[in-house]
């Protein structure tokens, strides 16, 4: 069974667009999950623009079902790693000031640096997943350096399934399949939505989890939260 893992930072961005705590960004995680999702994702960032360090260590004591904290995995947030012990790490190689994740990890040019954070991470009990581009090299990599898991990039395929979803598909089936042979899990995020959704799941062998925000929290405006959630279980069930 592929897992929803609901990213809340667009809904933490809406609640400091004005002040307050509205809309609750605990809340709706409990809804989330009430609702039918499998976990709830995170990624802070170090000016605190969307999900805030004080969010993350309020969300350890509610979330029931899997805590997934995206960063990069600077001194910062190694530190949050030890302090809150999430079901896994997501390791994106994002800049402090990136608008969002927009390339994975060249796991051969940082194996050194990758290996280390890895191994120290997984000595707490945590899952670690790292963030890559759909090329086989790369999956390879992080094999090498003893991640649990690869998060494959997916902005490349929505861009590409609008024209040639077989093309977009392809080069993700491949890095799928040398994960799976390689002993790790698979796990895919980054602009799927209710379009594209179906069609990937449906084609990548051993899908363990996809992280959805943006698309979810837009899509939630229109059909609200607990309908989205389903018609995105929905598309991983069909």
């Amino acid at each position: 069974m592929t897992r929803l893992s609901v990213n809340i930072n667009k809904i933490a961005t809406l609640r400091n667009a004005r002040g307050g705590n509205n809309p609750d960004v605990i809340k709706v995680a409990i809804d989330c999950e009430r609702f039918g999702a499998q976990g709830i994702t995170v990624h802070p960032r170090p000016d605190e623009r969307h999900i805030r360090y004080k969010d993350v260590l309020m969300l350890r004591d509610v979330v029931t079902t899997e805590f997934n904290i995206e960063g990069y995995p600077d001194e910062r947030y190694v530190k949050m790693m030890h302090e809150v012990k999430p079901a896994q790490a997501t390791l994106v190689p994002d800049p402090p000031n990136a608008i969002t994740s927009n390339a994975g990890w060249d796991t051969i040019k940082h194996e050194s640096f990758l290996r280390d954070i890895v191994q120290e991470i997984k000595s707490l009990g945590v899952r670690v997943s790292i963030f890559v581009d759909p090329s086989p090299r790369m999956v390879e990599g992080a094999i090498a350096v003893g991640a649990d898991r690869v998060e494959l990039y997916t902005e490349p395929y929505a861009v590409e399934y609008l024209v040639n979803k077989e093309v977009a598909i392809k080069p993700y089936i491949e890095s799928a399949k040398i994960a799976h042979a390689g002993g790790i899990g698979i796990n895919a995020g980054h602009d799927l939505d209710l379009n594209n959704l179906k069609y990937l799941h449906q084609n990548i062998p051993h899908l363990d989890e996809v992280s959805i925000g943006h698309a979810l929290v837009s899509d939630a405006l229109y059909y609200g939260l607990e309908n989205t959630i389903q018609l995105y279980l929905k598309q991983l069930k069909d």
